[in-house]
């Protein structure tokens, strides 16, 4: 049993990628993955892509080589009322949104606005996951983040990047192991992300699998290998 859906990843149009899209989805039919997200950074990143790009998404076909293709954005947090840089024009082209608090576009607050700024960016109907929810320079209140996600249908990631050795996300191995305390008490999904900026990166999950068995986190809480289960309606 391998986790066949990938939904963040990056190309050459988030400024700091070096992948090409096809690139991209031919390394996950390599892998044999089953759905592919593309989620650029929406437009408060410095160096991504101009809004233009994500008005035109409509011109990606839903399957290629055989790979499921869902059009998603990961957006950036920018008050701790969750509210988010992307637009309704841009939102209305999405099949999904990723919801993550970047350092170049919010200053880190206390733990009690970092948590509030994630819950809140819940709300918006498109948001479907909240991504790297681990970087210590954001503290988070694990147990009310769990709990949120449970109440409104969220995905909370696990990213493959965060747990590289060489990520600037701080303490991102300890504070995955409490948030999946607190998901596996709570019965709450989560979802691995590779979150790619190179194409060989995506669909490659070993370190999220490595923590998963250390921890004895059940596989029936990580949608990535039920793909049927993917559904995105709510």
């Amino acid at each position: 049993m391998k986790p066949l859906i990938d939904l963040h990843t990056h190309t050459l149009a988030s400024g700091h990628a070096y992948s090409t899209l096809m690139e991209n989805i031919q390394e996950a039919k390599n892998k044999g993955l089953k759905i592919y997200g593309l989620s650029e950074h929406a437009v408060n990143m410095p160096g991504t892509a101009h809004e233009f790009y994500f008005h035109n998404l409509r011109v990606i076909r839903d399957e290629i080589m055989g790979v499921k293709i869902l059009k998603g954005i990961e957006a950036n947090i920018i008050d701790f009322k969750g509210n988010t840089d992307v637009n309704v024009e841009i939102s209305k082209q999405l099949d999904y949104m990723i919801a993550s608090l970047h350092g170049p576009c919010i200053k880190p607050g206390t733990k009690e606005e970092n948590t509030n700024a994630l819950i809140g960016a819940m709300k918006h109907e498109k948001v479907k996951i909240i991504g790297h929810p681990d970087d210590g320079k954001f503290p988070i209140d694990y147990e009310k983040l769990v709990l949120a996600a449970k109440e409104n249908n969220i995905f909370l990631e696990v990213n493959n990047s965060s747990l590289n050795p060489t990520s600037f996300r701080e303490n991102a191995r300890e504070n995955y192991i409490e948030l999946l305390e607190r998901c596996k008490e709570h019965n709450v999904q989560i979802i691995f992300g590779s979150d790619a900026h190179m194409c060989y990166d995506v669909g490659e999950f070993t370190n999220c699998i490595n923590l998963i068995k250390e921890v004895n986190f059940p596989k029936e809480l990580i949608i990535n290998y039920y793909p049927d289960k993917l559904d995105f309606n709510r």
